[in-house]
């Protein structure tokens, strides 16, 4: 069954029986939150905030833990959480399939599991909240696309795509987006490298591919957050950093929305990125309490008036209910846009309010 599902100032609704079923407890007792990151880094910094704010904002405690992209680490941090019965487990997984069994001890245990931001591959959980990857890296296709068109009258060039961990969904799904899009225009070269989250990585590709090339157009980065900086000052280096609408500009662009990525558009050397609704993956409270208080997960599509992220939709999947969030393609127009996370984050840093990213 689908229906439209508006969240806001009223209460969820919810129908149909899809997804895994009510999870025991009372939702009168505070709520305890096993939270594990892969590490800090890039968004995962805010994504964790954004889930501790939203958390104790319902009186909940949230325990944080980080792996440092070490996956057995995150495995037995997950069994530590498991062992203290915390009431839920949410993780951003290091590795989709080796998740799956931290996923079966869960089970075993009969805690429910929840991941934010990456989805697991291979086991169920009770749902994953991310933003829609596949769309993101679509947008900095289609950006990079045109952009190529507008400088050779047709869509033509060659383009760089720094990948992330492709061990991990998020990094299939952003090349997916971004190559079936560029897959439509024979005549652009794309020449794909793995930087695995690496910032150090992602430098020494940008430096050897840019050093060899006779001629590279554009760059799409899988994480803005991660490589960007890094970029800039690569190309800086090889003197190679022209701003927008001068000769020998290279076309950026990426996925995230990070503070690096919008200060570049600002300053004309980057040129887009896909937001993503970084601090709304704390969504995911909203439905760990509803299954709290024995309501099930519906698939159809998700409203909330004034954000960014909507419409999102949930989908059944074989890794259970996954809600995706969609994401913004930001560009000189629409860089101020304050919903915008890093925006967000940049107020709360200056102690401005800003409005919330949704």
């Amino acid at each position: 069954m689908k229906q439209a599902v508006r969240l806001g100032t009223v209460a969820l609704l919810v129908a149909g029986t899809l997804g895994i079923g009510p999870i025991g407890g009372d939702a009168q007792d505070e709520v305890v939150i096993g939270y594990s990151a892969p590490g800090l880094v890039g968004a995962q910094l805010e994504i964790q905030q954004g889930l501790i704010d939203q958390a104790e904002a319902k009186g909940w405690q949230v325990l944080t833990v980080t792996s440092g992209g070490d996956a057995q680490k995150q495995i037995d941090d997950i069994n530590n959480y498991l062992a203290q019965q915390v009431d839920a487990i949410v993780a951003v997984p290091d590795d989709s399939a080796g998740i799956c069994t931290a996923v079966a001890a869960a089970q075993e245990a009969e805690i429910p599991f929840y991941t934010i931001d990456r989805s697991p591959q291979g086991c169920a959980i009770n749902m994953t909240v991310l933003s829609d990857n596949y769309l993101a890296g679509q947008q900095s296709g289609e950006a990079i696309v045109a952009y190529l068109t507008e400088t050779y009258g047709a869509p033509q060039g060659t383009v760089l795509e720094v990948t992330g961990n492709l061990g991990q969904n998020v990094a299939q799904l952003r090349g997916g987006g971004f190559n079936d899009v560029l897959a439509e225009h024979p005549d652009i070269t794309v020449i794909t490298r793995s930087g695995d989250w690496d910032t150090a990585e992602g430098v020494d590709i940008v430096r050897d591919v840019a050093s060899t090339e006779a001629t590279l157009d554009a760059i799409y980065h899988h994480s803005d957050s991660v490589y960007t900086p890094g970029t800039l000052q690569v190309l800086q280096e090889l003197d190679l950093l022209a701003p927008r609408g001068e000769e020998g500009h290279i076309f950026i662009a990426g996925v995230d929305g990070s503070p690096a990525a919008l200060q570049g558009i600002r300053d004309g050397f980057v040129d887009q990125s896909s937001n993503q609704p970084i601090p709304d993956f704390a969504i995911i409270t909203d439905y760990i309490e509803m299954e709290l208080n024995g309501e099930t997960i519906a698939e159809g599509e998700v409203i909330e008036e004034g954000a960014l992220w909507s419409p999102a939709r949930i989908d059944a999947s074989d890794v259970g209910p996954q809600l995706f969030l969609a994401t913004t393609s930001v560009g000189p127009d629409n860089v101020d846009d304050e919903r915008l996370w890093a925006n967000v984050a940049a107020g709360r840093e200056a102690g401005v309010e800003a409005t919330p990213a949704s």
